[in-house]
């Protein structure tokens, strides 16, 4: 009789201070069957513990926290969890909270006129590599990107800006595996963290240097510096 290979339940965190949507969260997460709650925070510091003490797949942020702002709990995730997929859900739908919401780390902005429990669908989406994006939101990211390629940068802002690319101490290291020709698996083993990571690293690399594939990266990371010639 063929085994069944059962998929672990998506471990689900979240920091918000609505009491009401806090509630329903909770409850909407609990009943899906194929997901656990491991941590609820309402405020900055309790999310930032929360994301400290253990790990998570996905993490809901709400970014008007009564003792800040929770753009520092995405940064924290986004450090501490490199694979945690991060969806802020809030009120806030400006520019300057979604853009640095997005550069935190997010990968999902959804407005708050969206009823708590879509959110398990939302969550699975997110997990599966999905970006859950309200329209207005959608709309708002889209105008700034015909903005900007309305207005271009003088070239030489585009030098100033783009002289070398800022990399973690992992990701260096991971670059340097790379140039190296080892493989994702290989330099899982030899940094002894998941494939996984390794990959997530990859793509915040691949992001920073405006590349979109190995050959790239190393030509361009050789470019700014960043490896021996």
């Amino acid at each position: 009789m063929p085994t069944t290979i059962k998929s672990s339940p998506i471990r689900v965190a979240f920091v918000e201070d609505d009491v009401d949507f806090q509630r329903v969260l909770r409850t909407t997460i609990d009943a899906a069957p194929d997901m656990t709650l491991v941590s609820a925070s309402s405020t900055r510091a309790a999310g930032l513990k929360a994301v400290s003490d253990g790990p998570m797949d996905v993490l809901l942020v709400d970014l008007g926290l009564p003792d800040g702002s929770g753009i520092d709990v995405i940064r924290a995730a986004h450090a501490r969890w490199p694979s945690c997929a991060i969806m802020v859900s809030t009120t806030f739908g400006d520019e300057i909270h979604v853009m640095q919401s997005l550069e935190a780390g997010a990968a999902g902005y959804l407005l708050k006129d969206s009823a708590a429990k879509s959110m398990v669908a939302e969550i699975r989406s997110l997990h599966a590599g999905g970006s859950p994006i309200s329209p207005l939101i959608a709309r708002q990211i889209l105008m700034r990107f015909r903005w900007q390629e309305q207005n271009p940068p003088a070239p030489s802002q585009v030098r100033s800006e783009r002289t070398r690319a800022i990399l973690s101490g992992r990701e260096q290291e991971v670059l340097e595996f790379i140039t190296k020709g080892f493989t994702s698996e290989e330099i899982a083993g030899l940094m002894s963290i998941s494939r996984h990571t390794v990959l997530t690293f990859v793509r915040r690399i691949y992001r920073k240097l405006e590349v979109n594939s190995k050959t790239e990266a190393i030509f361009e990371a050789r470019n700014q510096g960043l490896l021996g010639a």
